[in-house]
């Protein structure tokens, strides 16, 4: 472990050396991918220096230990009993930081919601669903951008699909991915039975330009006019954009930019994610890719969890997690949910490294 967090070390110091290069500050894109770099790897040199001066302070208490002092002998004994718990505990945190990251967990999200099994009140849900996820966004310092609604009769959406930007927003949001099934009376039900309905979630990192090849040969762009509710027409332009892959049939709308130039540019943004997960989707396929570390396999239809109202219970079902906070929840207080899932998710990782 010391090896390569001394590699780690000198690839951090490397990296100061390089920012304070004149011919680096004037590339902004590898000033931007150097900064990047430096800041996912200064908590692990910080600490690791942390932990390599508690061993000094335990090799020093160690010789104090053996003095004739007596008091001097009761003083560094206790002093090293919290030094070591403190090793540990550094020890700790450095083998979580050295397991293996997701290279997307840095990046901003495309979030689509589909009501699903259970007609107006499954729409509903997913309207529910979005509120929340704006609800949580906003507890984080995320921005939230619109891409295309569908709106329902009965007030719901049908579909939604939005993008979040900010810090490390994959990192928290990619366990959202799948079957979210609720369970309540709807409005509609006169005699007061609960019914069960179910709304898809899928979340897609953003991707660069370099990351997936998009011919623009292949993709064909349709203009139309937006419509707001009922289908009812919100401008008298024809801003709204339908961006179609031709070779895969992907089609993606974008309704809700300013202008059509706005709405193409976030269509083709939504459109490249695609092609990117359909892309990894088909490789692990080929692979056989273990994915036993991971929570859940991101499949729509898998059921990840229930939302019950007449018992104010929200249950994930991959990890058996229950919690009496369903009226929270819906608040955008997603904490103790996600938490739970990463804490999963490390420990699986962590078992798997040492069985290889």
């Amino acid at each position: 472990m010391k090896e390569r967090l001394e590699t780690i070390v000198k690839r951090y110091n490397d990296i100061n050396e390089m920012l304070s290069d004149p011919d680096i500050t004037k590339d902004i894109k590898r000033l931007t991918e150097l900064s990047k770099e430096q800041s996912g790897l200064e908590r692990t040199v910080t600490t690791y220096e942390k932990y390599k001066e508690t061993e000094d302070t335990i090799s020093d208490l160690k010789l104090m230990a053996k003095e004739d002092d007596e008091e001097i002998r009761e003083m560094a004994n206790m002093e090293l009993d919290e030094n070591k718990k403190l090793l540990k505990e550094l020890e700790d945190e450095l083998t979580r930081l050295l397991v293996p990251k997701d290279p997307n967990d840095e990046k901003n999200v495309i979030i689509e919601i589909r009501g699903a099994a259970g007609g107006d009140e499954a729409n509903i849900f997913a309207a529910d669903l979005y509120r929340m996820y704006i609800k949580y966004a906003e507890h984080k310092n995320w921005k939230i951008e619109l891409v295309s609604s569908v709106d329902n009769e009965a007030g719901g959406l049908s579909q939604v699909e939005f993008t979040v930007s900010g810090d490390s927003v994959y990192s928290l949001l990619k366990y959202e991915s799948g079957a979210h099934r609720v369970q309540r009376v709807p409005q509609t039900e006169s005699q007061g039975r609960v019914h069960t309905s179910t709304a898809t979630v899928l979340v897609l990192p953003e991707v660069e330009d370099v990351e997936v090849e998009m011919n623009m040969g292949d993709i064909k762009i349709d203009t139309y006019r937006s419509s707001g509710s009922g289908g009812q027409s919100v401008n008298t332009t024809d801003s709204a954009v339908r961006a179609t892959h031709v070779p895969t049939g992907t089609v993606v709308t974008c309704q809700d930019g300013k202008s059509q130039h706005e709405n193409k540019a976030t269509a083709l943004r939504v459109m490249r994610a695609r092609l990117h997960d359909r892309a990894m989707q088909e490789k692990m396929e080929k692979e056989g890719q273990e994915r036993r570390s991971k929570i859940g396999t991101g499949d729509r239809s898998e059921k990840i969890r229930t939302y019950n109202y007449p018992q104010n219970r929200i249950t994930d079902h991959r990890i058996g997690f229950t919690i009496q906070q369903l009226d929270r929840v819906m608040e955008g207080k997603l904490d103790s949910i996600i938490e739970a899932l990463v804490e999963e998710e490390m420990k699986r990782k962590l078992s798997k490294d040492k069985e290889s």
